[in-house]
């Protein structure tokens, strides 16, 4: 068995806390952890490329129950790949949506800035 990393070590390296890593262990989101001879997880290079992916998920707004059905999707197996990707088609259309509600409003937020840059150079 190859050795893995501490429950700190994966904090660090994932951006996630000690605590968000149990968590997402507690609901699902990972795999039980493999544990070392002293009873304390122990994360390998899979691991923390699958929380890589949940960070994106997390991060571009997809909710816990959705990132823990696709979870339970990954883990039956490749008889659900079409599944999994119709859900990130699907929440790749939301990113977008969300990406163009954002452009559209940065645009207001510049027009507000050279209004009042104007106003101050008067």
């Amino acid at each position: 068995m190859s050795m893995g990393i501490t429950i700190q070590e994966a904090s660090r390296k994932s951006g996630l806390s000690a605590h968000t890593l149990r968590y997402y262990e507690r609901i699902g989101l990972i795999h039980e952890v493999d544990r070392g001879p002293n009873g304390h997880r122990t994360y390998a290079g899979a691991d923390l490329d699958w929380l890589d992916f949940l960070t994106k998920l997390r991060a571009t707004g997809m909710p816990i129950a959705d990132m823990c059905r696709y979870a339970e999707l990954r883990r039956q197996g490749p008889q659900t790949a079409a599944e999994r990707r119709r859900m990130l088609e699907a929440h790749r259309e939301r990113v977008r949506a969300r990406i163009a509600q954002l452009t559209g409003d940065l645009g207001v937020l510049d027009y507000k800035i050279d209004f009042y840059n104007a106003l101050e150079s008067r």
